[in-house]
């Protein structure tokens, strides 16, 4: 698909001729144009729209919570508590007489903070690990890529478990705990792109100018990993939040009364034949997070994996 075919031969003037112009006059003009052009492929995916949608609509909870939440998240009135949903509590109390609405919307909080420090901890480390072992080789590759390997081998929450019950309980150490288990798929895509590239000829111009290594990974190559590995990151962010959810279920992540979303389903899971609402609602907030971040995941990959393609 040419950008042509998704612009229009007869684009208005104005920025949006400025974007679409097929000859600019700076690199700012071009990397603008292919974003513009980026956002357009990405804008016919409706399901990659509906997943943007729902991230926004969490962040925008997540920033505006004291003004969303009608009540205090943490304080409850016992003589309303296990209600179903009314007018004064559009998803029913819990146990404490707290109001299920406000303690998700605080909720989303928690939930954003550990997708945002997971991302910007895990992401690096695995960058980092997987662009110097491609780059290099040799032993350093295969250092690397074996200690890679034993955190692969034990599954992600038993390891997160294994973390956190060595750290202590608590959103901190959960957040921590996840991070430390999160950068080895990181490290393996960004190893793959290196060794992809470390051969080419702009690489090899770079190395006769007389680049140092550091200069060469983190100016040359790194760029070249980071489309793919926002991809990776964005599709996981669902495995992030399910594995937090995990950890907070079972008391090891944010401690009580703090209102995060898989301790609420513990709380109310012995509720759940007669009063469903306390445990349900939490758990479809986190499906619905969950299913946003995929499908937006989805919709980057299409517009920043090249060989992906897109599918409208």
């Amino acid at each position: 698909m040419s950008k042509t075919d998704v612009i229009g031969s007869a684009a208005p003037q104005g920025l949006r001729g400025w974007l679409s112009t097929d000859t600019p006059h700076s690199r700012f003009q071009a990397r603008m144009g292919r974003l513009w052009f980026g956002w357009l492929t990405f804008r016919r995916n409706r399901l990659a729209m509906l997943g943007l949608s729902i991230v926004l609509l969490l962040c925008a909870v997540a920033l505006f919570a004291p003004l969303l939440a009608p009540y205090n998240p943490v304080q409850g009135v016992l003589n309303d508590r296990l209600q179903a949903g009314s007018a004064a509590h559009w998803f029913g109390t819990d146990n404490m007489g707290r109001d299920i609405l406000s303690r998700l919307v605080y909720g989303a909080r928690y939930t954003l903070l550990v997708v945002v420090l997971v991302a910007v901890t895990a992401a690096p480390i695995g960058l980092l690990v997987g662009t110097v072992a491609g780059y290099f080789g040799g032993w350093v590759d295969t250092v690397l890529m074996r200690v890679t390997d034993i955190f692969l081998a034990f599954p992600k929450l038993i390891l997160a478990l294994a973390f956190v019950a060595a750290l202590g309980p608590g959103l901190e150490n959960a957040v921590l705990a996840i991070a430390l288990t999160s950068w080895p798929p990181y490290a393996r895509l960004a190893r793959a792109e290196t060794l992809t590239v470390r051969t080419a000829d702009y690489i090899a111009a770079a190395r006769l100018q007389g680049l140092s290594h550091p200069r060469l990974i983190v100016g040359h190559i790194m760029p070249m990993c980071t489309s793919s590995l926002i991809v990776r990151v964005t599709l996981d962010m669902a495995g992030i939040i399910l594995t937090a959810a995990g950890l907070g279920f079972l008391g090891l992540g944010a401690q009580p009364p703090l209102p995060e979303w898989g301790a609420m389903i513990s709380e109310g899971r012995q509720f759940l034949l007669n009063q469903w609402w306390v445990a349900t609602v939490p758990g479809l907030a986190i499906f619905i997070v969950s299913l946003g971040f995929n499908l937006l995941g989805d919709g980057l990959r299409d517009v920043l994996d090249p060989r992906a393609g897109g599918n409208g």
